[in-house]
C-alpha cells in the first residue's frame, strides 16, 4: 500500500490530499529514509511523521485497504 494511502486509512492524518502533500515535502520518513507518497510500506515498518503538533513515530502492524475509524488504531502502535 502507498504510504499516503496508509496515513489516511489509519487516521494518522485525516485527508489522502494533505498526507500526500506532507510525503512530497519530505516531512516523512520510513525506516530512516524520507520517502514521497508513492513509496510502498509494508508490516513492520517503522514511520516518522513530522506534524505542526510533533513528531510521531510509528511502527505498521498491519495493512489493510478499508477499516472503522474506531478500529484504526490497531493498525500500527506508536514509539
Amino acid at each position: 500500500m502507498r504510504i499516503d494511502k496508509f496515513l489516511k486509512v489509519s487516521r494518522i492524518i485525516k485527508r489522502r490530499t494533505l498526507a500526500k502533500e506532507v510525503c512530497d515535502s519530505g516531512r516523512v520518513s520510513v525506516n530512516g529514509k524520507v520517502v514521497k507518497a508513492g513509496y510502498e510500506v509494508h508490516v513492520g515498518d517503522q514511520l516518522e511523521i513530522q506534524l505542526p503538533s510533533g513528531t510521531r513515530r510509528v511502527v505498521i502492524e498491519k495493512i489493510v485497504e478499508n477499516v472503522p475509524a474506531n478500529r484504526a488504531s490497531e493498525l500500527f502502535h506508536e514509539v
